[in-house]
């Protein structure tokens, strides 16, 4: 099955499109993970949308943001959607996500906050363990850095 990545701003996306990814987020991280933060916020304005879709569909999505500290570019609400779960799309969605900042921030190291269990996950893509684990939302996190893209 062919998958279409597309790297898009707001001011791109169909309404019908932004409308799906916004209830993906709240279904994956107010629904399912119970977080009681703001899930849609002002970086949602000049955030760069990564989606990977299937037959139209959105398949998974991540969304790269400046990172509140000046020397780091950020992406977060990473998100498989659940029948797609288990079929590498994650990797899939990493690799674009990296390959996006790597052509509209190519100097930038990338700092996330990502959920522990995901850890060695993400230090398979270079990222290293910059801080103890930590509660955010009640759910174990820890913050991650990678070197600028080359």
């Amino acid at each position: 099955m062919e998958t279409i990545v597309t790297v898009q701003l707001i001011k791109y996306l169909k309404p019908t499109i932004l409308v799906e990814i916004l209830a993906a987020r709240t279904k994956v991280f107010v629904v399912e993970q119970k977080c009681t933060y703001q899930e849609m916020d002002a970086k949602d304005f000049t955030a760069w949308y990564v989606q990977l879709r299937q037959n139209q569909q959105l398949v998974v999505y991540a969304r790269i943001v400046a990172h509140d500290e000046p020397n780091f570019i950020s992406f977060g609400r990473v998100l498989v959607v659940d029948k797609y779960q288990h079929q590498q799309l994650g990797t899939q969605l990493i690799k674009a996500t990296l390959a996006a900042i790597k052509e509209r921030y190519p100097q930038q190291a990338i700092k996330i906050q990502a959920q522990n269990y995901l850890r060695d996950f993400y230090a398979e893509f270079g990222f290293q363990a910059v801080s103890a684990v930590y509660l955010e939302d009640g759910i174990p996190h820890v913050d991650t850095v990678r070197t600028p893209l080359e």
